[in-house]
């Protein structure tokens, strides 16, 4: 292998009995069960994000969520961006490419010490304490029945392990050109290091 192509979502992007598939094994919410059913798990290794699905049921199934799919802004687009910078000082890690989009996080990454779902676990660890510090965390204010404020994230990720050098190169222009496809501008994060081939 000589990278990954991870992505994660904000928390209500993705349910786990999303029609077109999910990562999820099992639904924790009754109300969201009710409304739209079992975990819809799949082995999938491709994106299912286009695949034909009842856009008007899972939108009605939304509505059972605890809280609102969260939606970054630019602002918190941009403490997302500096959890992770901070993480990537910190840790060594690699990051090829990367895209922080409105629901979801797009990277690829050369293999690391850590296997990818604590990777994400980290990430996203990273990027919510950065979130709290700037107070800009979509659910400052809220708590949950823990005290510890609601997770910003979703649980899981979804993986695709890249062989050759074509496959690298392939993701990472899909994950630059990932923002211009919903009209915002291309990004560039200082903890992204270009590149070069075969490492």
């Amino acid at each position: 292998m000589i990278a990954a192509h991870v992505i994660f979502s904000a928390y209500g992007m993705w349910l786990p009995n999303d029609p077109r598939g999910s990562w999820s094994d099992f639904v924790a919410s009754w109300e969201l069960f009710r409304a739209a059913g079992k975990a819809t798990k799949t082995a999938e290794t491709r994106s299912l994000a286009h695949a034909p699905h009842d856009h008007a049921a899972r939108m009605a199934a939304k509505l059972e969520l605890k809280r609102p799919p969260v939606v970054f802004n630019g602002l918190q687009a941009r403490a997302v961006g500096e959890g992770f910078a901070e993480y990537v000082r910190k840790s060594g890690l690699v990051v090829w490419a990367s895209a922080i989009m409105t629901v979801h996080v797009h990277l690829v990454v050369k293999p690391f010490r850590v296997r990818i779902p604590h990777l994400v676990i980290q990430l996203k660890g990273a990027a919510t304490r950065r979130l709290l510090a700037t107070e800009l965390h979509p659910f400052q204010n809220e708590r949950d029945p823990d005290g510890g404020v609601p997770k910003a994230f979703g649980r899981g990720e979804w993986k695709v392990f890249l062989d050759t050098e074509a496959d690298t190169w392939r993701a990472i222009h899909y994950v630059e050109d990932n923002p211009g496809k919903d009209g915002m501008p291309r990004q560039r994060w200082s903890f992204v290091t270009p590149f070069t081939g075969r490492p």
